[in-house]
């Protein structure tokens, strides 16, 4: 009996995505973007959850954003409640490429604070590119409270998403940080400060900064004095 072409081109595209060689799983990826097809958003979605290549994730991000976004936002947002950090951390980054604000209620507090970087990172990036106008204090106050978490790249990802909601609505609450007593928040809240101030200095020259303001135990302001 032969089965009907619908069902053969799922196969064919389900075996491609799950092939061993990651090139073959980028080519299928990349087939199902150039010709979108609403029969696949599904095998899409659960791929990115287990796919371990990282080039083959983001060609399947880029694949679901040609979708509509009426089938593939309901789907990702589906994927972040996923025990999978993988899905989670995948999903959130491509809600934050495709950029429907629909989506904006499903970027919890618990999703902005979990506790594996990746789906913090994808989070804190997805958040500012998706919330609504009126909500960038309650992101701001949220995002404050992981001030200090992470090595180098996560503290990079939660300064660039805190300056991305703007002076306005960081600088308030970046500046009761540059006085707690924890070291490191203090340090992170100094170093997101002066990279502000300087997005060309580069996160390593604002990471030491902060490190020796820590350390000589004074603030921002006070080590900007001149001598």
């Amino acid at each position: 009996m032969t089965m009907p072409r619908e069902h053969t081109d799922v196969m064919r595209v389900l075996r491609g995505l799950e092939h061993g060689s990651p090139a073959v799983r980028l080519r299928t990826a990349l087939a199902v973007g150039a010709a979108p097809d609403p029969r696949f958003v599904d095998e899409l979605v659960e791929r990115c959850a287990v796919e371990p290549d990282f080039h083959v994730r983001d060609m399947l991000t880029w694949a679901l954003t040609r979708h509509p976004s009426s089938l593939t936002v309901p789907k990702l947002v589906e994927a972040l409640r996923s025990e999978r950090a993988q899905a989670r951390s995948q999903a959130l980054h491509t809600l934050s490429k495709i950029g429907d604000g629909r989506a904006w209620p499903a970027v919890t507090r618990a999703l902005l604070t979990d506790a594996d970087d990746e789906v913090a990172r994808s989070a804190w990036r997805a958040a500012v590119v998706l919330v609504p106008e009126g909500e960038e204090p309650w992101l701001a106050a949220v995002l404050v409270t992981q001030l200090g978490r992470g090595g180098r790249e996560t503290r990079l990802s939660l300064s660039r998403a805190l300056i991305a909601l703007g002076e306005e609505v960081v600088m308030p609450v970046l500046g009761t940080a540059t006085t707690a007593s924890d070291p490191r928040v203090r340090g992170h809240a100094i170093a997101t400060e002066r990279l502000s101030r300087d997005p060309d200095a580069g996160s390593g020259f604002a990471v030491e900064e902060a490190k020796r303001i820590v350390l000589l135990g004074t603030t921002g302001r006070e080590a900007d004095r001149p001598c």
